[in-house]
């Protein structure tokens, strides 16, 4: 019976969390489907190079939606056993609550070893592979936007008009470059040559301009320099082309546990990069038990939500999300501004899930109501008044 029963739970989770994951990868692509037709229709960029970019965002989007998806499926699996009487019918046969863990705890194990290689390897990758392949698309774009004769703009803000071009030397002769990406400034740089250096290390391209001229000038039109030069750089960052992948230093997102080591040896103690590197660090094996606290946490509130709907089921799954996100993402600030030690920072989110959970399988397994009387009565006294004041 226990291995009936044992199958029966998987069977109601697995497609509730598959559909999950689809909806969150789709929801990606359909918000980025504008940036996308963009870079189709006006930047020229295949669409095998499009592929690479949304597969290479899709660790980031799983491991995101992964602690979320988990515990809706959980909950909505027993909030179903329970809607139907069969949780009931279950604990008269003699199956306590504590008795349906088994699939749900295996269910949360895959998940947390799913979310840590995630964690240390495939976001790493898949975020450094992004922006080398931005990478490569700004300087595929630099190579064929650039013309002799024409005015083009391979760059948003930056026009270029060159008299001739050697594409293999990337040498320009009789340049004249308008630079607008400055706030209150224009750059037009005017020389006789220049010539393209790609920074892979970087991710930046260098145009540097021999013997020439830089007007400046403020867009207001108050004031103007002009500057003579022998040698001129100017640089173009890969956000030039994608603003989402404007950094030229990698994030710690895109380190792996070595790559982070490695880095916080060679960093200043207590600064804000080190506190944002030792965080990530962390973070890398909180984060996965922080996955597997939130499917058993399903448990109790599928059981508790019973009658109300499966959408409340994802209702409240959600809230109980976006608390836990919060309590994250807020004391991942607190933690790179220094005011508490790493160690402290990382485990807050994991402890507020650790309790929570705790005192809901108390609460559920002594068949008491996850929200005690005495709070739902202060709840309806508070909300009544507010209604009579209204």
């Amino acid at each position: 019976m226990k291995t009936i029963l044992n199958r029966y739970i998987a069977k109601e989770m697995l497609p509730t969390f598959l559909t999950g994951l689809f909806l969150a990868v789709f929801t990606v692509v359909v918000t980025r489907l504008l940036s996308i037709t963009e870079l189709i229709i006006n930047r020229g960029v295949g669409i095998g190079s499009v592929i690479g970019i949304i597969g290479y965002l899709l660790p980031d989007v799983v491991g995101f939606a992964l602690p979320a998806t988990a515990l809706i499926a959980v909950v909505m699996a027993f909030l179903r056993l329970s809607a139907d009487s069969e949780f009931v019918a279950l604990k008269a046969s003699g199956v306590s609550l504590y008795q349906m863990l088994p699939p749900v705890v295996l269910f949360s194990v895959f998940n947390m070893l799913a979310g840590a290689w995630i964690l240390a390897q495939a976001s790493p990758w898949g975020q450094n592979s992004f922006r080398n392949l931005v990478f490569d698309i700004a300087k595929s774009q630099a190579d064929l936007a650039i013309k002799e004769r024409v005015f083009t703009e391979p760059f948003k803000g930056v026009t270029f008009y060159v008299q001739s071009y050697d594409s293999r030397e990337k040498v320009m002769k009789d340049v004249f470059v308008n630079d607008r990406r400055e706030k209150n400034l224009i750059s037009t740089v005017v020389a006789s040559e220049a010539k393209l250096f790609k920074h892979p290390d970087k991710r930046t391209l260098t145009i540097r301009f021999i013997n020439g001229t830089v007007f400046v000038t403020d867009k207001d039109l108050s004031s103007s320099r002009t500057i003579r030069f022998a040698s001129y750089d100017l640089t173009v960052g890969i956000g030039e082309l994608l603003r989402a992948a404007s950094s030229r230093e990698k994030s710690p997102k895109e380190l792996t546990i070595g790559e982070l080591k490695g880095h916080l040896d060679k960093i200043e103690a207590n600064s804000i990069r080190h506190n944002e590197l030792m965080i990530e660090l962390m973070e890398k094996a909180t984060l996965p038990v922080a996955i597997f606290l939130m499917g058993m946490i399903g448990v109790p509130l599928g059981v508790y939500i019973r009658g109300r709907g499966k959408y409340s089921g994802v209702g409240v799954s959600l809230m109980v999300f976006l608390a836990y996100y919060v309590c994250l993402m807020g004391s991942r600030n607190i933690g790179e501004s220094g005011y508490l030690p790493p160690l402290v920072v990382v485990l807050i989110p994991v402890t507020f899930l650790a309790v929570f959970g705790l005192y809901a399988y108390l609460r559920i397994g002594a068949e008491k109501a996850l929200i005690p009387d005495r709070v739902t009565n202060i709840w309806k006294r508070f909300t009544g008044r507010i209604s009579n004041q209204g």
